[in-house]
């Protein structure tokens, strides 16, 4: 074995989006932003949820956990490629990549797992309405959060230490923005067999079937509504939903492009993929259930309106 083959690589070159040096100041503004934004709105929605007792219900306590965690996806891969671009450095030692990789990964599935619970509240509240109360209790409300955090830390920790065991002693530029699982698997120079066995059957079980539950409670949904005679009473129930499935759409449909593909050549597209799903969609999801909900923008005015003016 020559001298390349045995040295392990002790970080990894972040490419990034492009390359080009032109492009790297209008990438900059543009993540800036994003990322101000995105802190800005879901900070406020958690405020809002925080300070108004009558938010204080299954719904809003999903809505506040599902801006947290949106919150700190954006918050483990944006500042990192910010100050690359800054510095003009894509250098992330193998520990960074590995605790980016682990953070995000969290975070990720636990988007995914938030997103299957408010739709079973949803389902809850429109099929069995007079149970509501009794089924969604504070007891099982936060149950069904430990559930969602206890499976991503065992999920995210699982891959990690499966990643320890491989070496890195050839490649190590990732053309990404971010440490992306299969990315990095893919530059290992062991046998990665297990690791994509592993990450498969991860995405597989603990993203398709959530995904499962999501369609299974809509076509309860939907069944239900059918048996609503009023219009007014359709609409009524159903726009309670419509939030939610707009930001279901934008993560699984972005989400799940990425790791179908994920073991196709890395592509253009894939990384424009995994900027919907991991930091523009952490943006939307506070206009989205802001602009369609009443109760969320009163209590934004009211926590606006409490702000001291600047003199």
């Amino acid at each position: 074995m020559g001298l390349e083959n045995q040295t392990q690589v002790s970080e990894f070159l972040l490419l990034g989006l492009s390359e080009k040096p032109e492009q790297q100041l209008p990438l900059f503004g543009l993540f800036l932003g994003i990322y101000v934004v995105t802190v800005v709105g879901n900070l406020a929605i958690m405020l809002a949820i925080g300070s108004d007792s009558h938010l204080h219900t299954p719904m809003y306590f999903f809505l506040s956990n599902l801006s947290f965690v949106d919150l700190c996806l954006v918050s483990t891969t944006v500042p990192k490629m910010l100050l690359n671009i800054l510095t003009h450095s894509k250098v992330i030692s193998h520990a960074g990549c590995l605790t980016q990789m682990y953070f995000f990964t969290i975070f990720a599935f636990l988007d995914n797992f938030l997103l299957t619970v408010m739709a079973y509240d949803r389902f809850v509240a429109i099929c069995h309405p007079l149970h509501y109360v009794t089924i969604m209790n504070p007891r099982i409300c936060c149950l069904l959060v430990l559930i969602s955090w206890t499976i991503s830390l065992l999920n995210s920790t699982l891959h990690t230490l499966m990643l320890t065991r491989l070496s890195f002693c050839r490649e190590h530029e990732l053309d990404h923005f971010f440490c992306e699982i299969s990315q990095v698997i893919k530059l290992s120079c062991s046998d990665p067999l297990i690791n994509d066995i592993v990450v498969h059957f991860a995405a597989g079980l603990l993203g398709i079937l959530p995904l499962t539950g999501i369609f299974f409670s809509y076509a309860q949904i939907c069944l239900s509504l059918l048996r609503i005679p009023s219009p007014g009473g359709k609409y009524k129930a159903f726009s309670t939903c419509g939030s939610h499935l707009c930001v279901v759409s934008l993560f699984y449909g972005t989400g799940l492009g990425v790791y179908l593909s994920s073991s196709a050549t890395h592509s253009w597209k894939t990384s424009v993929a995994s900027v919907m799903y991991s930091v523009v969609t952490p943006m939307l999801n506070p206009f989205i259930y802001s602009l369609r909900n009443k109760d969320i923008k009163d209590a934004m005015r009211r926590v606006i309106s409490k702000i001291p003016p600047c003199h």
